[in-house]
């Protein structure tokens, strides 16, 4: 699938839509971490383009994360959400930045709407009643749980807040070999795994937990070992365990970067190898991200980034 565009199906006023696109580089810049670094070497308009995807998704996950919210207030307010979406897709006049930048961004794309209802769908997981212990956020000893019994449990999961993700992404990057979805797919499961590993104390102070029942158990280990006072070293063997899951996900990697655009494989290439650097990063800690969370310097990620820069030019 190529980058063809097509001409938007509103008349939004050219400035207006530039003014909106504006905002939604602004909440990427500010808030994407990792992903905005790839999405400097990008053509400037695939980078308007994934910042306004990015835009919607902050935005999602920002309701899901309301800790001033009851899980109800918040699965209603993403219902919202996703309704104003849906209007401003079928042409609806909108002053939101972000619907107007996205309704521009699915129209030139041909982004298929149901992938950002899947988006939204995999936000909604955090916030079902099984997926936070709700006590917990106001009781540090009340137990914690997991959502997901299996991995194929999580992989749904992983698939719908970052898979999605990749689909959509390549999308705007351009391809026309079909293979290229299902490796953007397993793409995001390396992705999602990596963030899961590097944000497990986080998460269990929110209540959440997202290794399956199955992986804990084949080590010995109850949801509440990854909580509090954490014996690291009776929980390693289960963190090492999910991040070769995660490297075997990263093989589709290299197998999807020629299967892409020329102009953006720069891009992919950034964010693969952010990610992957993070992942190894965790590894050489002896999977210690209990201590402090474990980030990589914004030295290493200019330096990918001036990696990923002299690949789009040469």
């Amino acid at each position: 699938m190529s980058t063809t565009m097509h001409q938007p199906l509103t008349a939004v006023p050219e400035s207006q839509v530039a003014v909106a696109y504006s905002v939604c580089r602004a909440i990427a810049r500010k808030a994407a971490k990792n992903f905005y670094y790839a999405f400097l070497v990008l053509p400037r308009h695939k980078h308007d383009a994934i910042s306004a995807v990015y835009a919607f998704m902050r935005h999602a996950d920002d309701i899901s994360d309301e800790p001033t919210q009851s899980l109800p207030e918040r699965r209603e307010r993403l219902a919202v959400w996703l309704d104003a979406v849906h209007r401003a897709l079928a042409g609806e006049p909108t002053d939101d930045p972000v619907l107007i930048a996205l309704t521009d961004t699915v129209h030139r794309f041909g982004i298929p709407v149901s992938l950002l209802d899947q988006l939204v769908q995999g936000t909604e997981m955090d916030v079902a009643e099984d997926a936070v212990i709700v006590s917990s956020l106001h009781d540090p000893d009340a137990p914690l749980s997991t959502p997901y019994r299996s991995f194929d449990d999580l992989y749904l999961y992983c698939y719908r807040v970052a898979s999605v993700v990749g689909l959509v992404c390549i999308r705007i990057f351009g391809y026309r070999d079909p293979t290229a979805e299902r490796l953007a797919e397993r793409c995001g499961i390396a992705f999602q795994l990596t963030n899961i590993l590097r944000d497990i104390k986080e998460d269990a102070q929110l209540g959440r937990l997202y290794l399956p029942l199955e992986d804990l158990a084949r080590f010995g280990l109850s949801a509440n070992d990854l909580r509090g006072k954490v014996n690291l070293s009776k929980v390693r063997p289960l963190l090492e365990m999910e991040a070769a899951r995660a490297q075997e996900y990263y093989q589709s990697a290299q197998q999807l970067l020629p299967l892409i655009e020329e102009d953006s494989q720069p891009a992919l290439w950034v964010l693969v190898e952010i990610y992957r650097r993070l992942l190894g990063k965790i590894s050489r800690s002896n999977y210690d991200v209990f201590t402090e969370k474990i980030r990589l310097s914004t030295a290493t990620k200019l330096g990918v980034l001036a990696r990923g820069f002299f690949r789009r030019l040469t």
